[in-house]
């Protein structure tokens, strides 16, 4: 298993948990926009060390999704902007632009600390 891109959630906002009965998280670096800030996770901006495709895995705090669906602009945003959706309902085209769609499973529980990578089989 070759890890392509890892971090880990720095900070909370306030209204995180506002998401979880949609199955889906939002990740943004320090630049995280006033009106967005209190709904997101806020991690460092890192690059991938490869692409990030459908077939690979959103490995958080140790338990594996499979990538379903990448919207064009996903990694890009990530590397840039530290900003991507992960959303757990399995759909096989993007539903966004900037979302990592994984296999539908219950949405782990983030907090400070939680790691999250990208892996490849």
């Amino acid at each position: 298993m070759a890890v392509i891109y890892n971090n880990k959630v720095k900070s909370k906002g306030a209204l995180v948990d506002s998401f979880e009965g949609e199955s889906m998280f939002i990740l943004f670096g320090d630049n995280a926009p006033d009106t967005l800030k209190d709904f997101c996770y806020g991690i460092d901006v890192k690059n991938a060390t490869e692409e990030i495709k459908p077939g690979q895995f959103v490995v958080i705090a140790g338990a594996k999704f499979k990538i379903t669906a990448l919207g064009d602009i996903a990694q890009r945003n990530l590397e840039s902007l530290g900003h991507v959706t992960i959303s757990f309902d399995g759909a096989t085209a993007a539903t966004l632009p900037g979302t990592i769609n994984v296999e539908k499973a219950d949405m782990p529980k983030l907090d400070i600390g939680t790691e999250i990578s990208i892996v490849t089989e």
